[in-house]
């Protein structure tokens, strides 16, 4: 067996591309800074978790700075990106 140690930025996870979340990763490219949010709904913690790590990659993969706010209440989660 031979083992390598890879830089964790080499590592290309590809299942998110096919996942529920494709829509949300659209949205996040046509984010602009200062524009508009998207607001996504959840049903539960594990979704919006789930949501997150899917923006946090992006953030890491393109270098851009998306963030978040979460609304409980009405269950709901808007990324956007500042000025």
């Amino acid at each position: 067996m031979k083992i390598k140690e890879v830089s964790r930025n080499d590592i290309r996870i590809s299942k998110k591309s096919s996942s529920k979340f494709r829509p949300l990763l659209d949205a996040l490219h046509k984010l602009q800074p200062g524009g508009n949010a998207i607001e996504v709904s959840f049903n539960n913690d594990k979704e919006l978790n789930s949501m997150r790590n899917v923006v946090y990659t992006f953030n890491r993969e393109t270098g851009n700075r998306v963030k978040s706010g979460k609304d409980s209440v009405s269950g709901k989660i808007y990324f956007y990106k500042d000025k």
